[in-house]
């Protein structure tokens, strides 16, 4: 059995809860057609899907829903930047 691949993510201010839900790839196509995208490319992070690119990639998504959607921003109390690391790491 092929899995879904795709991921929606959405944010219900009603009952302050996100969403998030499997969609098979070619059903969504049509949907997504023509639709602004932005690439994350995996060598501007050292192709390390580590803690800090889920930190990063994390709170990104959550201030793209804040966008349309402030009322989030209340809940959201991340670092906003890379968080240093000793050298070495």
């Amino acid at each position: 059995m092929d899995l879904p691949r795709s991921v929606v993510l959405n944010y219900e201010q009603d009952s302050q809860r996100l969403n998030v839900q499997l969609v098979d790839p070619a059903k969504a196509a049509p949907i997504l057609a023509g639709i602004f995208t932005v690439p994350i490319l995996f060598d501007e992070f050292d192709f390390k899907l580590d803690g800090e690119f889920a930190r990063r990639f994390g709170g990104g998504v959550l201030n793209l829903i804040a966008l349309g959607q402030p009322d989030i921003k209340q809940y959201m109390t991340f670092t906003p930047h890379p968080i240093d690391r000793p050298s070495g790491q």
